[in-house]
């Protein structure tokens, strides 16, 4: 499983080998593919959450709040967020602290946060200093990088082209009884109704952040997410418009979104369980890309590159 070690050196080594096992998983999905029509669910029940050449883009890098009920961290009004995509100026993110699912000290955190931010500071993002997103983190990894689903009889492979970023989802199997503290945590899944992905995920380390708000959580993390196919022309979610976001512009996808429930639930960081939002669209891409992160951001090329969290780094070689 991705990230079951927890220091920089094991994040490095699974960069090396990263091109080779998505080669590899795209091979094996190919032959197991088939399989499907002798599994315990028949093909019909499956939705299709691959097509070659096409990848799906999220709408936005925040997640977004539910129709009704508690939902994450949003954007502080007197600082509104404006991505680089947004076509005003971009800012940096203030976290709303107002948010009654935070404890106490999650408040005082991103209090932290966000002074360090209002000073002038450059806040960390774990795409641009390539450290593993975590869960939920993952929905809101990259705004300009597709993610691609592969099926087999027994896993989903869930792929970020940014950085190469892979989750695994074991299907119809239970959780292991001590999960393994590890970045991605452990993830299990089923299908439901022939156009739902539902992914459950516990055993995490509290290394990540929820979101680029940088929202901390504790070890007790169990975060839920359903992942439903459908058709892009009421996707605009709660609070945007199409001129915030270019992608709700027609895309060559068919129309097709990819809409994503998260479910969070940390008693060690939150009042109670609180629930956020995905969209993704279905774009051509073309073939894959090779991006390792890395390799762009490990020189003096940024002039804030000792005012930031540096990047994973190896101790020792590993060969």
């Amino acid at each position: 499983m991705f990230g079951c070690g927890d220091d920089g050196n094991t994040i490095v080594r699974q960069r090396m080998v990263a091109g080779a096992a998505l080669a590899a998983s795209l091979c094996a999905g190919a032959m197991l593919w088939p399989a499907f029509a002798g599994a315990t669910e028949s093909r019909a029940q499956i939705p299709d959450l691959g097509r070659a050449g096409y990848g799906w883009f999220s709408i936005g890098d925040d997640l977004l709040p539910p129709s009704s009920g508690a939902g994450p961290v949003v954007s502080d009004p007197a600082h509104p967020y404006r991505s680089n995509t947004s076509g005003r100026q971009p800012t940096f993110r203030v976290a709303d602290v107002s948010n009654p699912v935070l404890q106490p000290w999650v408040v005082e955190r991103l209090k932290q946060t966000n002074a360090r931010t209002l000073s002038g500071k450059v806040p960390f993002n774990a795409r641009e200093r390539c450290w593993p997103a975590g869960v939920p983190g993952f929905e809101v990894f990259t705004l300009l990088r597709p993610v691609y689903f592969l099926q087999t009889p027994t896993e989903v492979v869930i792929v970020n082209e940014g950085d190469n970023q892979v989750r695994h989802v074991h299907l119809n199997v239970p959780h292991s009884k001590i999960p393994k503290p590890s970045w991605y945590g452990e993830s299990v899944g089923h299908y439901e109704n022939g156009d739902t992905l539902v992914v459950d995920t516990v055993g995490f380390n509290d290394k990540t952040f929820i979101d680029n708000y940088l929202t901390p959580h504790t070890t007790r993390l169990h975060v839920v997410e359903r992942f439903k196919l459908g058709e892009g022309g009421n996707a605009h979610p709660t609070g945007t418009t199409a001129e915030d976001i270019p992608r709700f512009k027609a895309t060559e996808g068919g129309g097709k979104t990819l809409e994503v429930s998260i479910t969070v639930d940390d008693p060690g960081a939150f009042t109670h369980a609180w629930t956020g939002v995905q969209v993704y669209r279905l774009e051509f891409e073309g073939d894959w890309e090779e991006t390792i992160c890395g390799e762009n951001n490990a020189t003096a090329h940024f002039a804030y590159e000792n005012d930031v969290v540096p990047i994973p780094q190896s101790a020792k070689p590993d060969f």
